[in-house]
């Protein structure tokens, strides 16, 4: 999807071109997110699309031994171990810790978000002239959300198999609210249930 556009709003000899993400700060935020996922937790990372960027999220917090100095300063300490070595056996990734200070060189470090129960990555798309404002708008012709839905959407982003009774217990709501919110974000275009009611899971679209 890493697109190279091309501005030819002017004539140039040489049209300048740029792609929407930097490649190599998207690989190794996917490659951070595999490696220090909790997977113990049933859940696998996630990587989610939106007009304006892209958000990679991975379970689990920091490891026991790391700091948050020493996160940022690519000191590496494997959340998993054992899938580390495997991926150094097969040069996908390399001991020196190299992955947090690519993605900040290149987007800073308020790409990092740490929330209570995962780290997200923040990638954001760069569109040339006109293109971007194209995509924004069916994004602002939306209805706003209140507190509560804007939870509700959190929660599915952070776990995409949440349940209405889970929702429920979550937000203090009887069941009914939360389906009369669950109806509005689906009706409004924040939300998808992809799948069954029983074995599906909820799709953020924003």
């Amino acid at each position: 999807m890493n697109l190279i556009q091309t501005d030819e709003s002017e004539r140039v000899v040489k049209r300048p071109e740029t792609p929407l993400f930097d490649n190599k700060a998207f690989r190794e935020a996917i490659i951070n997110a595999i490696l220090h996922n909790l997977w113990i937790s049933g859940n696998e990372p996630m990587i989610s699309v939106f007009s304006d960027r892209i958000e990679i999220l991975s379970r689990g917090t920091l490891a026991p031994a790391q700091t948050m100095e020493g996160f940022f300063l690519g000191k590496s300490i494997p959340v998993n171990e054992k899938l580390s070595e495997i991926f150094l056996q097969l040069h996908i990734s390399e001991k020196s810790g190299r992955g947090v200070p690519e993605i900040i060189e290149t987007y800073g470090k308020g790409a990092f978000t740490f929330r209570e129960n995962s780290i997200v990555v923040t990638i954001p798309l760069q569109r040339i002239k006109k293109a971007g404002n194209k995509v924004g708008k069916k994004v602002g012709d939306k209805k706003g959300l209140n507190s509560r839905r804007q939870r509700i959407v959190t929660e599915m982003r952070e776990n995409p198999n949440i349940t209405t009774n889970e929702l429920h217990h979550i937000l203090g709501i009887s069941e009914t609210a939360v389906e009369n919110n669950l109806t509005f974000l689906k009706k409004n275009g924040y939300v998808e249930r992809v799948g069954s009611k029983k074995t599906g899971y909820w799709k953020v679209i924003e």
